[in-house]
């Protein structure tokens, strides 16, 4: 179509080409062209009509795209950061950190802590080399994203410090210039995959408010994967991390080290994510703490692991709920307030209460399962090498199932049968706690019609129900008790 219109275009104008008319304002005039200057015309006319039948396939692609990044978008090549980790990146990275700090921003979040309305790095699906931590030049600043790429430690990175470092730069003399209590918030941590070249951490989140930890890989470290000291609500969520890199049945799985999560503050959460290797999963020693699909299957427990370890004795106000412990169980100092549901230990995987002060209150482990190898492993285990529980109240250890492992409870029932006057029941191989019923319910049914015999409960001790009747008949003797129940 777009040929046809030229042609005709063509056509008519080598006939109007003897003359041209001008316009200028009102006034018009005819030149005459000679025989060279029409064949100019008709050079140019050739021109025209192979431009318009061009044009079609010009129009139909928009030119691309000029790259820019706009003034919250801070691309980490911009600033000269080797995308290949060939070289060191540090200073290019820091210099972008930098500039979000200085750039500009959107009234507060928390009192003190300035809206960066959303500024990022974007590392571009780089992988960079780092030599030092990359640290903010000081505190007092939030909404912020640093996302999409990998961060390496070098050889000569110290083993003390950590990839990410949310915490005041020590050596800045703006580190302590905001007047918010708390360092950051709402800095988000996505899509990064952190390698610490088993030199340090992964990432450290000191004192800040509302941190989100996202689809990020964490691995090679030498102490934590990840720190979060006091703050609050430091949500980590869809990540790995493993101190070396395995599916499991690593032949050096007895010498790994580290720990996965270190948590040292109040109020986070921590949801579907995977601890490959490590000897301790989670370390908990802050209070409220929440986890929800949690795997651990960082260091069995045979060869000296924990998958989660709450080392607060007093208020542990802690949640684990629907996890995965696979061979690697959870150990609780002196727990309160502690509850742990719906969840899976695998491998003869189980809970430890171990005594510091003897104190156990407020406690509920209910509806979880239990699978192990028929080696007479207890589901629920008590450590009373500093002294024996003697303060429990409120402890709910009742509801779960165990194939291959012993069941273990604080509420346990019973029967018994036979023709006496004295009836034993023994709970001492399901409860949980030794030497230790505060309720005791009985029924005592007999088939000798021409009897009625009084009967009384005699002993509880050692876990052994006793019941006793003043003369001899044939009985069943059906008993419930509970270890847990409020004095």
């Amino acid at each position: 179509m777009v040929e046809k219109a030229a042609l005709m275009l063509f056509v008519f104008m080598g006939l109007a080409s003897l003359a041209v008319i001008r316009v200028y304002g009102d006034d018009s005039e005819v030149v005459q062209f000679s025989g060279g200057s029409f064949s100019e015309e008709i050079s140019k006319m050739r021109a025209l009509k192979a431009s318009l039948t061009r044009r079609d396939s010009v129009s139909s692609s928009a030119p691309p795209p000029q790259v820019g990044s706009s003034p919250r978008v801070y691309l980490a090549t911009a600033y000269g950061a080797d995308p290949t980790g060939k070289s060191d990146s540090t200073e290019a990275l820091l210099k972008a950190m930098t500039d979000v700090f200085q750039g500009a921003s959107n009234g507060f979040l928390s009192e003190g802590i300035a809206n960066l309305g959303g500024a990022r790095i974007n590392l571009e699906g780089g992988n960079y080399l780092v030599s030092k931590p990359l640290r903010l030049p000081a505190t007092g600043i939030g909404n912020f994203m640093i996302h999409g790429g990998t961060l390496r430690a070098s050889d000569d990175f110290p083993t003390d410090e950590y990839l990410i470092n949310l915490s005041p730069a020590t050596n800045s003399s703006s580190s302590s210039s905001s007047s918010s209590q708390y360092n950051y918030e709402y800095i988000t941590l996505r899509d990064l995959m952190l390698d610490s070249n088993y030199r340090g951490g992964g990432i450290s989140v000191i004192n800040s408010l509302r941190i989100s930890i996202d689809n990020c890989y964490i691995a090679h470290f030498t102490t934590n994967g990840i720190l979060v000291q006091s703050g609050h609500e430091t949500y980590i969520r869809d990540s790995f991390l493993g101190q070396h890199i395995t599916a499991g049945g690593d032949s050096g799985e007895r010498n790994f080290t580290g720990t996965g999560i270190n948590l040292m503050g109040n109020d986070n959460a921590v949801t579907d994510v995977v601890i490959f290797s490590a000897a301790i999963g989670i370390m908990v020693t802050g209070q409220a703490n929440i986890f929800s699909g949690v795997h651990c299957y960082n260091k069995a427990t045979g060869l000296g692991g924990t998958g989660i370890y709450l080392k607060m004795p007093g208020l542990t106000q802690t949640r684990i709920v629907n996890s995965y412990m696979d061979f690697t169980g959870i150990v609780a100092e002196d727990p309160v307030q502690l509850h742990i549901s719906s969840s899976f230990f695998l491998g003869d995987a189980f809970i430890l209460f171990k005594s510091i002060n003897g104190v156990a209150k407020g406690v509920n482990i209910v509806d979880n399962m239990f699978s192990g190898s028929n080696k007479g492993t207890d589901i629920v285990q008590l450590d009373q090498g500093n002294g024996a529980f003697n303060q429990i109240d409120q402890v709910v250890v009742d509801r779960n199932v165990a194939n291959g492992m012993n069941i273990k409870a604080t509420m346990a029932r019973g029967s018994v049968q036979g023709n006496g006057s004295s009836w034993t029941v023994d709970f001492s191989n399901v409860l949980l706690f030794p030497n230790l019923i505060k309720q005791v319910q009985y029924s005592l049914s007999t088939s000798d019609e021409s009897s009625f015999p009084n009967h009384a409960l005699r002993n509880i001790s050692g876990n052994h129900v006793v019941i006793e009747s003043n003369i001899a008949v044939p009985a069943n003797v059906f008993v419930t008790v509970d270890q847990g129940l409020s004095s």
